[in-house]
């Protein structure tokens, strides 16, 4: 609860951490560029470092792995557009900002939950001029669901294939976090997601994998993303990121009770509400509600909400003012006019069993 209002719509972005603020706070009087050898430097680059050391904890990984970046899309990007040419691949649920770099027909099928198409996968890799990237998020911002990606990954890199993986939305949600268990070589985190600021985030780049830098100039981030490091925003991360890590296996138990009642009461206020990738693996944390053709549409519903106090999303926070419907629902064999009425509830660290209630108090009101 923020305030007066019950905020769930953290897949958009999770309300900053008390110690992540208090991290930042203290990197706003440090003094010195981080790439400077003076002693002012030299401090301003531990603070950088024991972020780093924070972050790479968080998956399991070396610090040398670690590359900040402006944020979750420029890790995206970093890891489409650094290995050169070749082909492409990814799922037709992708986040806008891999989706960008992929041609209409490298784009795979998903199921009616919302899995990729193993099959799929396997026909695009026997039939691709060469090796290339395959990027597949591992869990959707919009449904929660849960992609196959140590499956797909490994038959990725059994064709020659590098693999890189979206997990913006793991981190606080899913445990344990470990790299090594996708098999991916690339994968892309997001501050803002997991309670640290918005600006800031990060790639991970394992051993072997050589990545032109999307970003050119000086030699920061060992020549792989070049400007001067945002000091303020990465101390956050890295605070932000010790948060997640000690929560664990307990936080998310706790956010999968949260959203079962969540769900149980949504369902008994409106019963003919479909619950989208119910049947799939899903984040602890997300419950996407498709309500029925007689109802408004979801951008109604989201600001019927917010007039009684409560903050939901439809679709996906970095699509906001468009006007389309999800492109993640229609991937999953929803008409139009079903997509264009889904609301998407996510909890996180801040979330109450006090704030799911006024949430089904508020869904009783207005519930079609």
């Amino acid at each position: 609860m923020t305030g007066d209002l019950v905020y769930l719509d953290h897949n958009a972005t999770a309300p900053l951490r008390p110690g992540a603020a208090e991290a930042m706070r203290a990197a706003l009087a440090v003094v010195g560029n981080p790439s400077s050898v003076h002693g002012h430097g030299r401090r301003a680059r531990r603070w950088i470092e024991d972020a780093r050391e924070a972050v790479a904890a968080l998956l399991a990984v070396p610090p040398a792995w670690v590359v900040f970046t402006g944020g979750g899309s420029e890790a995206n990007g970093l890891a489409l557009s650094g290995l050169g040419d070749g082909p492409r691949l990814c799922s037709a649920v992708e986040h806008d900002s891999v989706l960008r770099w992929v041609p209409e027909d490298g784009r795979l099928p998903v199921d009616a939950l919302g899995v990729i198409d193993l099959e799929a996968l396997g026909r695009a890799l026997a039939k691709a001029p060469g090796p290339g990237l395959l990027s597949l998020m591992w869990a959707n911002n919009e449904t929660g669901v849960v992609q196959p990606v140590a499956e797909a990954a490994a038959r990725a890199r059994a064709a020659g294939w590098r693999v890189h993986c979206d997990a913006v939305q793991g981190p606080g949600r899913l445990s344990p976090l470990d790299m090594a268990a996708l098999g991916v070589d690339l994968l892309s985190l997001s501050a803002h997601k997991l309670g640290g600021p918005a600006g800031v985030g990060a790639l991970i780049v394992a051993d072997g994998v050589t990545l032109a830098p999307l970003v050119r100039g000086g030699g920061q981030e060992r020549g792989r993303r070049a400007g001067t490091e945002n000091l303020v925003g990465i101390a956050g991360f890295g605070a932000a990121a010790e948060a997640v890590r000690a929560g664990g296996a307990a936080e998310s138990a706790r956010l999968a009770a949260l959203r079962d009642r969540l769900e149980a009461g949504l369902r008994a206020s409106c019963p003919v509400a479909a619950i989208h990738g119910a049947g799939a693996a899903r984040l602890p944390n997300t419950t996407c509600v498709g309500l029925p053709d007689t109802a408004p549409t979801a951008d109604i519903q989201v600001m019927r909400l917010d007039l009684a106090g409560v903050s939901v999303g439809a679709g996906s926070a970095c699509s906001s003012g468009k006007v389309a419907p999800s492109h993640v629902l229609r991937a999953m064999g929803l008409t139009e006019a079903a997509a264009r009425r889904a609301l998407r509830f996510s909890l996180g660290w801040s979330s109450t069993p006090a704030d799911v209630e006024r949430v089904l108090a508020a869904w009783a009101a207005l519930a079609p």
